[in-house]
Order: structure tokens, then sequence, then C-alpha cells
């Protein structure tokens, strides 16, 4: 197995082009989890830890591109209050050494349906930007999940980094399983309120081959709530919200839960999130009369 070290992104790119089997690691908690199970012998390795863009964010106007090799812990130190989801997500990954190791870039490569941080991603319209030695496109989160394990990104591309906008209103993520972190999801579910377009971003996660919206639940939320009046939700709200948002799921029977309990546990999740956001916007609300 060849081992490439790259010094510059425009280095890792021309190797990629020439080794498209080449897989990629940056911190190393998929990867290498792989390679000591002999459940993956790939001809080479492309290592990114020596390309410092990778590991950098900016902001410009509220919108935030965050590079592919910024890891957990910085998300959850430096980005928290503008990505309040992907922070969320974020302490649930791993123990405090994987938070420092591991990135988004690396979940979004691995492309597993129990990844933490798809969710969010899709409830918070985030765009992937992948690059090549051809040029830069950008793929909306909702089109990069083609199965389980398999994402849009063509042979000779990385992943450069993520767009999001701020987080234009409450933001919450929750996942099920037998401990808070250091464990892979039963099921998971992300939402996001975008209160000045009237709208809701909601995901479910390890419920499908595929990360995927709840689209139908987003669309009976938008309609339900009063957003230029905001007043308590009605129960009956919040339980057809985990109705459709279980709905929208196509789970299996695995060793973590059975196909019936992933459904009943998105229904709660539904629930309880948009129970915990819509208070948040409830008292933003009241603080911004006041």
């Amino acid at each position: 197995m060849d081992f490439l070290r790259p010094n510059t992104f425009a280095e890792a790119l021309a190797l990629k082009a020439e080794q498209p089997d080449a897989v990629p690691i940056a911190g190393g908690t998929d990867v290498m989890v792989e390679l000591n199970f002999d459940h993956r012998r790939p001809p080479a390795l492309l290592d990114l830890t020596r390309i410092a863009e990778l590991r950098e964010w900016s902001a410009v106007d509220g919108k935030l591109r965050v590079g592919s090799g910024v890891p957990y812990a910085r998300i959850i130190e430096q980005l928290g209050g503008q990505l309040p989801g992907l922070a969320m997500a974020s302490r649930t990954v791993g123990s405090p050494q994987i938070r420092n190791r591991g990135t988004v870039g690396g979940n979004l490569g691995a492309a597993s349906p129990a990844g933490d941080t798809h969710p969010v991603l899709l409830a918070g319209d985030a765009v992937i930007e992948a690059a090549s030695a051809r040029g830069t496109r950008m793929i909306p989160a909702a089109e990069f999940y083609l199965g389980v394990k398999r994402n849009a990104l063509e042979p000779d591309e990385l992943i450069a980094a993520v767009h999001l906008n701020a987080a234009p209103g409450p933001e919450q993520f929750a996942k099920v399983g037998t401990r808070n972190a250091m464990v892979i999801a039963v099921c998971s579910f992300a939402i996001a309120l975008h209160p000045a377009e009237k709208r809701v971003g909601a995901a479910v996660g390890s419920a499908a081959p595929t990360p995927r919206h709840a689209t139908a639940a987003e669309e009976f939320l938008a309609g339900e709530l009063d957003w230029d009046a905001p007043k308590p939700l009605l129960d009956s709200v919040k339980r057809r919200f985990g109705e459709l948002v279980a709905e929208a799921a196509s789970p299996i029977d695995d060793v973590r839960g059975s196909a019936a309990y992933r459904k009943h546990a998105l229904a709660v999740l539904a629930r309880r999130t948009l129970g915990w956001a819509w208070q948040d916007h409830l008292g933003k609300e009241t603080r911004e009369c006041a």
C-alpha cells in the first residue's frame, strides 16, 4: 500500500487524479477502523493532515465555509453559536480524542447512513464543495448521498469544504443509542427552523439506506406554525409531525434495533426536538418584543 503525503491541496488533487483509488485520510477515525479489521485494503492512502487550508473556516455575511479537515472539537468550541445543530451533533461523536481527530469531511466521505452530522447538514441546507484537478463543483447535501456508504463524489474528487448559512432560527439534534456518545446511532433526527422563509428543515439518520429529508413532515409543520404571532404548539401538531417523520424512514432490523423500534423512536425524537426548537423560537420572539 502506497502512502501519499501532499503538502498542498493542489498536490493532493493532482495525486488523486493520478490514483483515483487512493483513499483520503485525515482524522482516520473511520478509515483506520476499516484497515484494522481488514474490511478495506486500498492501493494507496492519501494523507491530508499536512494541508492547512482544509483545517480553516471562514464566515462572510452569515455564510460559513467549513474546511473538510476542521475537527468536531473546533466546531463545538468555535462555531456552536452560528451552527448550533452541527455543534450538537458533534458533541455526540465518539470520545474527546475522536472529536479532536474526526471531521465532518470524513463523515461525508464515509457516507454511512448512521453518520451523526448528516441529518443536520440536510436540515440546514448544506452544500458540499467538491474539488478536483478539473475544477470545483457544489453539491447540495440532498443530492450527495446515493446509497449505503456511497456518495456523489467522482473518483478524482476530494471534499474541500462544507458551506452553511449561520442558523437563521433554532436548531436541534438528537439520537438514540445505548449512551449519549461513543456509540453508533440506532436512529437520529435533526430539525432547523427558518422563520424568515416560514420553512422547516427536518431529516432522519440511521433509519434508511441514506440520510434523508422528512419532506411531508417539513411541509406539514411549515403550514401549522404561526410564524408571525408565535404561540405554544398543540400536542396534536407535535404528534402528527412525529408520525410523518417516522413515515419518512425505511429502516431495517439489525443488531442495534428493530425497524419498528426505529420508527417509534424517530417519532419521539421529532416531537421532543420540535418542542425544544419551538420553545427557543418563542423565547426569542418574547425577548425581541420586550
